[in-house]
């Protein structure tokens, strides 16, 4: 969500991050685990702190989300 909202592809937040887009492409499907430095350089990108979007539990969905905000 990050990275769409901030208008970035993947190739342009691989770049910034000195990943391949595969990379970021595998990390959003939640398929690939990152490194510290390259999850640390990821949150600086969108100047937020690393648990805002890594996790080791899973977070909800969008639509679960979205669900427990409107209760």
């Amino acid at each position: 969500m990050f990275r769409v909202d901030a208008g970035l592809s993947r190739r342009d937040l691989a770049k910034s991050v000195g990943a391949n887009p595969q990379t970021i492409g595998f990390l959003e499907r939640g398929d690939y685990k990152p490194s510290l430095e390259l999850a640390l350089a990821i949150c600086e990108v969108f100047d937020v702190p690393v648990e805002m979007v890594f996790s080791f539990e899973p977070f909800p969905s969008l639509s679960q989300a979205l669900q427990k905000g409107r209760t």
